[in-house]
């Protein structure tokens, strides 16, 4: 039995980490490869469950299995998620400083930045935004460099779906 339990920990392991997958394909409009990942999740939980439900043993171990592999595939299928599957992040930075230095600062360390004039300053400020695309693995070093020229700097972080051209480091 305890075999059996096991097997049904370590599939459901692997059909809720791809489903995870699946998700963030999917949100990001890969349609293709989430379709392939459905089919083989799926595929793996009909058999996982026709292996839970069938078995002859009457024990809640089963259950807890079943269970367990759910709450371990989620957590490693997030993991995953987060190391292969690239991530573009938009970043819209406001500072009460003049933004010359740090627009340099950012190109000199790899990073492309767009800068809009904004018309309605606040507190009769010359105002700009700053427009950054990054990777995500990227955004704790491009947020400790804004914060070490204005450490009140509004910043306002978004997960984007789909960047094309530019320079995205």
């Amino acid at each position: 039995m305890i075999l059996v339990g096991i097997k049904i920990f370590f599939a459901r392991i692997i059909d809720v980490s791809l489903g995870s997958i699946r998700t963030i394909l999917m949100v990001k409009g890969k349609s293709k490869s989430a379709s392939i990942i459905a089919f083989l999740e799926v595929f793996v939980w009909f058999l996982v469950a026709k292996e839970a439900l069938n078995t002859p043993y009457d024990s809640l171990l089963i259950p807890i299995f079943y269970a367990g592999g759910y709450a371990c595939g989620t957590l490693i299928g997030v993991h995953l998620s987060n190391h292969f599957v690239s991530e573009v992040i938009g970043l819209q930075v406001i500072t009460k400083n003049d933004n010359t230095k740090l627009v340099k600062k950012i190109r000199d360390s790899g990073y492309g930045v767009s800068i809009v004039a904004l018309k309605k300053a606040y507190e009769g400020y010359k105002k700009e935004m700053l427009i950054i695309a990054i990777n995500k693995k990227s955004l704790k070093k491009l947020i400790k460099l804004i914060k070490e020229y204005d450490y009140n700097a509004f910043i306002i972080i978004n997960e984007t779906k789909n960047v094309e051209n530019g320079l995205i480091k």
